[in-house]
């Protein structure tokens, strides 16, 4: 059953003996919320974000946010620090005190308009953690529009310094990084590459002097192949080389794939990408059907189940999230939904359960904008990893799921931020023209050690900061707040 904190403002939501929340946000208006609260926020400049990474540095801890490009009303907002008209970048953002975060830089990335400008992905890693890193640097892997992959150093997160770029290419994406062996899967448009998004594996290990080890993708994709072309990347994710396994997530909302591979065979195996060599590596796939993608997956291995318990076999599971990503504005699509596959055997991986929010819950189709999943937390810090899971919905803001039981997993709280004048607007085409609307879109979410929730908006609605309250702080094994 769907859950909600009822207050006086809440109240006006009633509609006959049903409760519904209001179609239309309004300015002014509190956000919606069970069992999750408000800390913090900030407006992030009135820029469209993407993916924010929370770093522990120092006695600091630093949120690095990525942004997308401009729009067709404001391509460069006036960043209030310079003055000055700058292309969406990169903001950090000093959150060590969450309810008083204190912007502390802007970094412009590549001039243009959404997908094609700014700059969405942020990784970060000491440079003493890296095996040749300097140690007293910390490292920023970014993307700067579709056109290359950049590093700064931001050990000074306030005066970053650019150490390295991997420029000549066409569409990158949501990168992931090891900070403990320096392997980076970067998610790229190689000119030559038949999709828009493959993977070019680097060892960055020492920033300064990357070194390319090999090309990555589906058979199909490479140079000089012929006939259909598969799904393109949206992103991995790597266990490293304790789990020796990387997760390949692939389609975002349509014809989705779960690729599963060998880590080692994909870095020490034949690098030429033919067919047999991109074959290689690859332990196992999970097509999805026509109507759902693959945009985050996200493992958690070797997972106890407490219903299994008393079971001879499969008293623990192998587990990967599979999150789908909305695209089109008021249901436009076909519903985009989180999805948990049982991959303890590997080559047979297999669907066990699924969750969405329920559309009636507040009329989601109706209120503008995307309805539906788009991303996970991807922290892997005890304080949630294999307990809890965030997902962002956008219109429906961030929901807070029990997944101690993966194969029974439990919406248990819920927070959709308010709108303010700086949202912006989300439109369809109609008959005559266009209809357009204003309602939240929180993009993405990440945790930190700490157990603070951060989500951002994609609709210029800014940072805001949350922390579990209630029943939910249990599930977690949080203390009372």
């Amino acid at each position: 059953m769907f859950r909600c904190v009822l207050t006086a403002a809440a109240l006006v939501f009633f509609a006959g003996s049903t409760f519904v929340h209001a179609q239309k946000q309004t300015i002014g208006a509190p956000p919606e919320a069970s069992n999750m609260k408000l800390v913090g926020s900030n407006d992030l400049q009135g820029r469209s974000a993407y993916q924010p990474t929370i770093h522990h540095q120092g006695d600091r801890w630093i949120a690095y946010i990525g942004h997308h490009g401009g729009t067709d009303d404001v391509l460069a907002p006036v960043n209030p620090m310079t003055g000055k008209a700058e292309p969406n970048g990169t903001s950090i953002i000093d959150v060590t005190d969450p309810a008083h975060p204190k912007y502390l830089r802007h970094l412009p990335g590549q001039e243009g308009k959404y997908e094609s400008g700014g700059a969405q992905m942020v990784r970060v890693c000491d440079g003493k953690t890296l095996p040749k890193g300097d140690p007293n640097a910390v490292y920023m892997l970014r993307t700067f529009g579709s056109q290359a992959h950049e590093i700064w150093n931001v050990a000074d997160p306030a005066n970053p310094a650019l150490i390295t770029r991997l420029g000549g290419l066409k569409d990158t994406h949501k990168s992931w990084w090891e900070c403990d062996t320096g392997i980076a899967y970067l998610v790229s448009g190689a000119p030559d590459w038949r999709t828009r998004r493959m993977t070019q594996i680097y060892d960055l290990s020492d920033p300064a002097h990357p070194q390319k080890i090999r090309d990555f993708g589906l058979p199909g994709q490479e140079p000089g192949s012929t006939g259909a072309v598969p799904t393109e990347l949206h992103g991995p994710i790597s266990t490293g080389p304790n789990g020796n396994r990387v997760y390949f997530g692939y389609g975002t909302n349509k014809g989705g794939i779960l690729q599963i591979v060998d880590r080692e065979k994909l870095l020490t195996g034949p690098k030429e990408p033919t067919p047999d060599n991109l074959r290689f590596p690859e332990i196992s796939r999970l097509p999805m059907s026509a109507f759902n993608g693959a945009h985050t997956t996200f493992p958690m291995l070797d997972m106890p189940v407490a219903e299994f318990a008393e079971d001879k076999d499969g008293k623990t599971r192998d587990i990967v999230m599979i999150v789908d990503e909305a695209i089109l504005n008021e249901c436009g699509e076909a519903r985009q939904m989180v999805w948990f596959a049982d991959v303890t055997t590997e080559t047979r991986p297999m669907m066990i359960s699924s969750y969405t929010v329920p559309e009636a819950s507040g009329q989601f189709c109706q209120r503008g904008g995307r309805f539906g999943s788009h991303s996970s937390n991807e922290s892997m810090a005890p304080v949630y990893y294999k307990k809890m899971a965030f997902i962002a919905f956008f219109n429906a803001g961030v929901r807070a799921l029990d997944i101690r039981d993966p194969y029974h997993p439990k919406e248990v709280g819920y927070f959709i931020p308010a709108i303010t004048q700086a949202t912006d607007k989300r439109c369809i085409p109609v008959e005559g023209g266009e209809r357009c609307k204003v309602a939240i879109q929180t993009n993405n979410v990440e945790t930190d050690d700490r157990g603070y929730i951060y989500i951002v908006d994609r609709a210029n609605t800014g940072l805001h900061i949350l922390e579990l309250a209630g029943a939910a702080r249990a599930v977690a094994g949080l203390p009372k707040n």
